[in-house]
């Protein structure tokens, strides 16, 4: 799911935006929601710190010290991933909202049809960017950073990630397709991506990620498995398994 932030000091506009944006996700069942809206950059930067963001609407023109433009550069140094869609009156900052890599530019007003297509157009980019997101359908997209494993179960694969799970028609081949060499098979019935692995309890053969998430190896997996893992990854053997 797609976290949206929405930043601008005009009030009465950001509450536009946010009703007519928070109607077009449902209207098109878009895989995303309003994580946070604010009229104070520096509240935003706090959110942000805290939450993982991937789209950023963005006043050009704010009061602040600094213009949205500037933000969008700093935050671009540690965030290559975010999209920022501008919103600004100002049409002679269109060239340089595109020097930070923004993804659009929306001049005020904004109307809900030119918005929609921004939409339509930025869940194209994130369904053709396959180094960061997989399509489970024309709807639903999960960042590949935030899974954990995935599960086979019958006809169906459950994807476990950092804040919930997902579940589609598939197999194991066709998913694999779409992952890149961090995702390792490693049970019959798992996939799991080491990038997120904590800990690896030996005895067990349990792998464990955040929030006591766990997945399993299989003796046919696990010295294959075991070699591709990155060093950094402790090995636990539990006397109490």
């Amino acid at each position: 799911m797609l976290n949206f932030v929405l930043c601008d000091d005009n009030l009465p506009f950001l509450k536009n935006l946010e009703s007519t944006l928070n109607k077009l996700i449902v209207k098109n069942n878009f895989d995303a929601k309003i994580g946070y809206t604010s009229t104070k950059i520096l509240d935003v930067l706090d959110y942000m710190k805290k939450n993982k963001t991937d789209v950023l609407f963005l006043d050009i023109l704010l009061k602040s010290d600094k213009t949205g433009l500037d933000i969008a550069e700093k935050i671009r140094n540690t965030n290559k991933d975010i999209y920022f869609i501008f919103t600004t009156g100002h049409l002679e900052y269109a060239f340089l909202a595109f020097q930070v890599k923004s993804f659009d530019y929306l001049p005020k007003p904004i109307t809900s049809e030119r918005l929609e297509k921004t939409l339509f157009r930025l869940f194209d980019d994130v369904n053709f960017s396959r180094n960061k997101f997989i399509s489970l359908n024309s709807k639903t997209y999960i960042n590949q950073n935030d899974i954990y494993y995935i599960k086979r179960d019958g006809m169906k694969l459950i994807f476990k990630t950092n804040n919930e799970t997902f579940e589609t028609y598939s197999s194991f081949n066709k998913i694999s397709e779409k992952l890149p060499d961090n995702f390792v098979r490693c049970h019959k019935s798992y996939i799991a991506n080491i990038n997120n692995i904590e800990r690896i309890e030996a005895n067990t053969n349990t792998l464990y990620f955040s929030d006591n998430a766990k997945c399993y190896i299989g003796p046919k997996y696990k010295n294959d498995f075991l070699e591709v893992i990155n060093d950094g990854i402790s090995l636990e053997a539990s006397n109490n398994a």
